[in-house]
């Protein structure tokens, strides 16, 4: 940090870009160069929040309308944070110079005889470092389940460590004496309360260097925030600025005594590096996520394999059905024609085969005895006989040795004919035993089909436990039907409602209740999102809900449901959660005011278009939102909604416009408006033409209507902007009858107020001649 009298140089020092000249760069652009240096943008991050305490507030340099930010203390670390900074990610060099640009614009300076360019305020910068380290070792981690119970982690997941820094660069705003200086005013306000801060500080300082057990550190935030600098865990230096002119000699000598009590401080540094478990949680969650995905994805497969296998299944069956009985008709039509032709065919060779066998082996036997008759002569006759006889004997015995060999061979034939017909009846004999095989396969299959249904049933027994709460929970007096009454039932027993949501909630669970939003039955829909508002009613169910992301579903049933009934009862469910400010944000940040105005368009049930007004209207209560809304087409849809003509409808419009008239007058009255971020200049309801609607019911019979039109009214005037129009448009005339005749006595006080305090109703009212 740096210290001194004022217009000695600390900001030149500290804040100087170097834009033209790369050597009068100041400590602020050179130190985030050496951190940018040493970092991994894929890695490592860098933020930076950008601070001043002026008049001992807190404001965001980065965000002016942040002009009050608490500073909070850890109990436990004893940690200084500032939980409403803008926090800034710093990529590149560049980004930081912007960065350094606004804030500077933003700042508070002023004019004296000592510094013409009088920083009035003392400016921090706070740049927080957050490096990932190398991985430890590989260890077991040890976590404990929701039950209690410890569960250890493989050694593979190595545990990665982070190193957190955090850079102070403080520059104080220059100590002054008043006659020197020559403040007055405002400025010397300022003057007093930066002269005492810095006292603080010093008397901080000499505390700690006399080693006192006492260090009066919450006499000023700026000696709060700077606890950790002098005497904490951090490395501290200070640079001190002096002049060189001898009039400024006391401030000078003082100055320097500061540096030299300061460096008397000791500081214990200390490193600040724990373990990345959240880092690796998210990073086995990520794990843990992507093997659920694929285990979906391979039961789907499974599940569609088996579809496949079953329809394939099926349609063989059916074939072979159709196959069979075509090859058994087939087959038996053959076999009955081939059977009786092989078996006709078989008879006649047989009979023929028989017969030829039988003339044969009577001719062989005629021969064999012929041939023996022929040796007896032959050998009983002498050599004498003659030759001619022996010689015919011979050839007779070759002959009928031929014709026994002719016999043999066709014995032979027959012999194989008996054969083929044995070979033919073989093949009739295998077709018939394919056919027996082919029925035994199709059984086989049919049993593996039964074995498959019996399965799937197995499994929808197993899941019917899981699904039978959600069948009690539906059927039972706790369900959501049961909750849903007609309105006069619900006005006697109210008790008795909020009984049964109340053990509905605490039986079946939110999140199971907010999944059935989702359901594909529109009446299971219908039922949960009456339970959801039941439940938003209550002012503690709210953050649950939220929370479980109801927000989100609510949200998506006005995005997506076509149904009158789901995108009413959603519309009054986010018209409770809006009542509170975390919610509004959320909503707007989600998109809610889009849809609520898309909704508002397409919806013509009165109390459909009730629910979405009085959505908008909660959300028109917040200060923060009046520029989103109107841009995002809020006040347009509420204007929108009046075609309705409903009271109830109209009275839900009046209220919104109430209620965006009183944050515009609240915003316009505050002294810091401009700072603040606020829009100067004629309201946004005059500019959405929102004004004859309001004088044309500014005295409507229905008491709601009127009553918040009457305070609209009277909060558009109340901002001298807005006169020339009020009276251009005949809001006077209503102004004066609000004065005199309005039942609520604050209303008519400020009706009164209003017309006398401003110089266009007293000119108007002085050109019409009346006395008032």
């Amino acid at each position: 940090m740096a210290y001194g009298q004022t217009g000695t140089g600390k900001t030149f020092t500290l804040g100087r870009l170097g834009e033209e000249d790369s050597a009068d760069r100041g400590i602020m652009v050179r130190a985030m160069e050496d951190i940018l240096s040493d970092i991994s943008p894929e890695n490592d991050s860098v933020t930076v929040s950008y601070l001043q305490l002026y008049m001992e507030t807190v404001q965001d340099l980065l965000a002016p309308e942040r002009d009050n930010i608490p500073i909070v203390e850890d109990p436990k670390t004893g940690d200084v944070t500032l939980p409403g900074a803008t926090l800034v990610p710093i990529i590149d060099h560049r980004s930081f110079v912007r960065l350094l640009q606004v804030g500077e614009a933003n700042r508070f300076a002023a004019n004296t005889k000592l510094n013409t360019e009088s920083s009035r305020s003392h400016a921090i910068l706070l740049v927080n470092v957050r490096k990932v380290g190398r991985a430890k070792p590989d260890r077991e981690v040890v976590v404990l389940s929701e039950n209690g119970n410890c569960v250890q982690v493989a050694k593979g997941n190595r545990v990665p460590t982070i190193r957190k820094s955090k850079l102070v660069i403080v520059d104080l705003a220059g100590s002054e004496r008043v006659y020197k200086s020559g403040s007055e005013g405002h400025t010397l306000e300022e003057a007093k309360s930066i002269n005492l801060s810095l006292t603080a500080l010093g008397k901080c300082i000499n505390a700690l260097a006399e080693n006192s057990p006492h260090v009066p550190t919450r006499d000023s935030k700026l000696t709060r925030i700077l606890r950790d600098s002098f005497g904490g865990t951090a490395r501290t230096s200070l640079i001190i600025t002096i002049g060189p002119s001898p009039q400024h000699r006391g401030e000078t000598a003082s100055t320097i005594m500061f540096g030299q009590r300061a460096m008397k401080v000791e500081n214990m540094v200390k490193l600040k590096e724990e373990f990345d478990y959240k880092g690796l949680c998210r990073r086995l969650e990520s794990e843990l996520d992507k093997l659920i995905v694929e285990n979906e994805r391979q039961a789907k497969a499974i599940f569609d394999s088996e579809e496949e296998l079953e329809k394939r299944l099926e349609e063989a069956r059916h074939c072979v059905a159709e196959a069979e009985n075509k090859l058994a008709s087939s087959l038996d039509r053959h076999m009955q024609i081939e059977k009786a032709k092989h078996q006709k065919e078989l008879m006649e060779l047989s009979q023929k085969h028989t017969q030829e066998v039988a003339v044969l082996m009577q001719t062989l036997a005629l021969e064999r005895a012929q041939k023996d008759n022929l040796e007896k002569d032959s050998s009983s006759n002498d050599s004498t006989s003659q030759p001619d006889e022996a010689l015919q004997l011979k050839q007779l015995l070759k002959k009928e040795s031929r014709l026994r060999e002719q016999a043999e061979q066709e014995l032979k034939i027959l012999k194989s004919g008996n054969s083929a017909v044995a070979s033919e009846n073989e093949v009739i004999l295998s077709l018939q035993t394919r056919v027996d095989e082919e029925t035994r396969a199709r059984h086989a299959l049919e049993k593996e089909i039964q074995a498959l249904k019996q399965q799937l049933q197995v499994n929808d027994e197993v899941d019917e436990p899981r699904k039978s709460p959600e069948r009690d929970s539906g059927s039972g007096a706790d369900s959501p039907s049961a909750l849903l009454r007609p309105q006069s039932a619900r006005s006697e027993n109210g008790g008795g409602q909020r009984a049964t949501i109340a053990r509905l909630f605490e039986q079946v669970g939110l999140q199971k209740i907010l999944s059935l939003l989702e359901s594909e039955d529109i009446d299971v829909r219908v039922h949960a999102v009456k339970v959801v508002a039941n439940l938003a009613a209550e002012e503690a169910n709210q953050e649950k809900i939220v929370e479980a992301g109801g927000l989100h579903s609510l949200l998506s049933l006005l995005r997506g449901s076509e149904d009158e009934t789901i995108r009413r009862v959603a519309a009054g469910a986010i018209a409770n959660l809006a009542m509170n400010e975390i919610n509004q944000e959320l909503i707007m940040t989600q998109g809610g005011i889009g849809l609520l105005a898309k909704t508002s368009d397409e919806a013509d049930d009165p109390q459909t278009l009730r629910m979405v007004a009085g959505a908008i209207a909660n959300l028109c209560g917040n200060d923060k939102l009046q520029m989103r809304l109107r841009e995002e087409g809020g006040i347009r849809a509420l204007l929108g909604m009046v075609r309705s003509r409903h009271p109830d409808v109209l009275a839900q419009v009046a209220r919104g416009i109430a209620n965006f008239a009183k944050c515009e007058s609240r915003a316009a009255a505050q002294v810091s408006g401009a700072f603040a971020g606020y829009r100067n200049g004629r309201s946004l309801l005059i500019d959405d033409g929102a004004l004859p609607w309001i004088v044309a019911n500014a005295n409507n019979e229905a008491s709601p209507i009127r009553r918040h039109i009457e305070l609209a009214l009277c909060h558009l005037a109340q901002h001298e902007v807005n006169a020339k129009d009020l009276v251009a448009g005949g809001a006077l005339w209503e102004l004066i009858r609000i004065s005199k005749e309005c039942s609520r006595e604050d209303i008519r006080n400020l009706a009164f107020r209003t017309l006398n305090a401003s110089p266009t109703y007293q000119a108007e009212l002085r050109r019409l001649h009346l006395a008032y």
